[in-house]
């Protein structure tokens, strides 16, 4: 029996700094079960991600690629791999307050890409926001992307607080993802990359790459 290639779930959310590069970052979470590290690869790039791994136990390859809005630095990026999925944080290149609009390059509907609500925060709260302070006096422990094999990067980090402001409230300030036309999304996030009325155009991808054979 063939093994089926799928495109795994891809949740995100962002944080911007124009002073700070460590608050200036992305937040993916890849949604892989029973991934073992040694049938995973991640390769990422200034203006690109790919994934790939294989689970044994349910007979399919997970594979995505994912070109960016904007430019990143793999080198200050970090991973985590679990049993579950693979988590990364993508340090942007280029210090600005402003959110990405969007997470890809590429506008359009892309159907396993979601934004993260446990994570997201308003732009304008970001430094209102206590559990970032805490998250981020942790990231100095975590992996980098080209780290040694077998790094615990978030050990210790409580990653379903990073977005949770009073009472648990859901976030307001979402990507332009959603279709101004439709009511019905007024307040919710839709699938990301769709049409928008703003545009923009990401940075010439410069550097080398920084891959990943085997991530914990």
């Amino acid at each position: 029996m063939s093994e089926t290639t799928i495109h795994p779930e891809v949740l995100w959310a962002q944080r911007s700094s124009e002073t700070d590069a460590a608050k200036n970052f992305v937040y993916l979470t890849i949604t892989a079960p029973d991934v073992a590290k040694e049938d995973l690869k991640l390769d990422i790039q200034p203006t690109k991600l790919v994934f790939t791994g294989k689970s044994k136990t349910k007979k399919a390859t997970y594979h995505v690629e994912l070109e960016l809005f904007g430019e990143i630095d793999p080198a200050e990026s970090k991973t985590s791999h679990t049993d579950k999925n693979v988590e990364l944080v993508l340090r942007k290149k280029e210090l600005k307050q402003e959110f990405w609009p969007r997470l890809l390059k590429e506008k359009g509907k892309v159907h396993f890409l979601r934004t993260d609500f446990d994570k997201w925060v308003d732009e304008d709260e970001q430094e209102d926001n206590p559990d970032d302070e805490d998250f981020m006096s942790k990231m100095g422990g975590m992996g980098g992307a080209s780290g040694p094999p077998g790094a615990n990067g978030f050990e210790g980090i409580d990653f379903s607080k990073l977005g949770a402001g009073p009472g648990g409230d859901m976030p307001t300030d979402m990507p332009e993802d959603s279709d101004d036309d439709d009511e019905d999304d007024d307040n919710m996030p839709a699938l990301e990359g769709a049409d928008e009325e703003k545009t923009a155009k990401a940075p010439a991808a410069t550097g080398t790459s920084s891959k990943i054979e085997e991530v914990e």
